[in-house]
């Protein structure tokens, strides 16, 4: 079979421009901040969809998903921090839980500007950002653009194929972008192959990730309960089912 050899490369900025996007890892605020002041001066309230950024400019709206489940929020950024390497948000405890993240800790995330001070979450949010999935992006163009990132590079080896075994479904996804970043940390994290499967839902095409080649339910069940405290939304897919 022939191998295809696909290069991508992403463009990730740690302050952005609008619909530039960064990527990393997501926690939310303990309980005991609750009603604390924020480093731009107004309280912690947990039922608030805020967060801390390190550089962001107060009052910055931010679209969050969470790449394990594609589920999107909006918030306000309002904060300073996470201080801890490899964190690059920390959302207030509701706005977490929209996401689905909260008996994880921490879950992969990208998050993209949609809005600044004047902006008001109601305004730039869309029917997406309540939990489903993503389809649009927004720009403005007159958006700062400083400091770049190093660039992404993922060497992909592409085989079409038909599979007759079982796999977990993680996520689900319109951004391929998204699906790369997901699809390179689950095989190094599990040690499992990934299979994508391409959909078309609603004249949208949506992209499917599936880890592991089992010969058994009971064995694709196994695993499931393993990332079900990460990817909570997991669920078995049996292939020989579309043969």
């Amino acid at each position: 079979m022939q191998k295809i050899i696909f290069i991508c490369t992403f463009l990730l900025l740690s302050t952005f421009s609008f619909a530039q996007v960064q990527t990393g890892k997501a926690s939310f605020y303990a309980d005991k901040f609750e009603g604390r002041r924020t480093a731009s001066g107004v309280k912690y309230y947990h039922n608030k969809p805020t967060a801390a950024h390190r550089h962001l400019p107060f009052g910055t709206k931010v679209r969050v998903t969470n790449l394990a489940n594609n589920k999107t929020t909006v918030v306000e950024i309002n904060d300073r921090g996470p201080f801890v390497s490899g964190r690059i948000i920390d959302l207030s405890k509701s706005s977490a839980q929209k996401l689905e993240y909260i008996g994880m800790g921490v879950t992969d995330v990208a998050i993209e500007v949609i809005g600044d001070g004047s902006d008001e979450i109601a305004d730039v949010s869309t029917p997406a950002d309540n939990g489903e999935t993503s389809t649009s992006t927004p720009t403005n163009p007159d958006a700062p653009v400083a400091n770049v990132e190093p660039l992404e590079f993922y060497e992909l080896n592409i085989n079409r194929i038909e599979p007759d075994w079982f796999g977990v479904q993680i996520g689900s996804f319109q951004e391929l972008a998204n699906l790369i970043r997901l699809a390179d940390n689950l095989k190094a994290s599990y040690q499992r192959d990934v299979t994508v499967q391409v959909k078309v839902i609603q004249d949208i095409k949506v992209y499917t990730l599936v880890v592991g080649k089992f010969n058994s339910r009971e064995k694709a069940e196994k695993f499931r309960d393993e990332v079900s405290n990460r990817y909570p939304g997991s669920f078995i897919i049996d292939f020989s089912k579309f043969q």
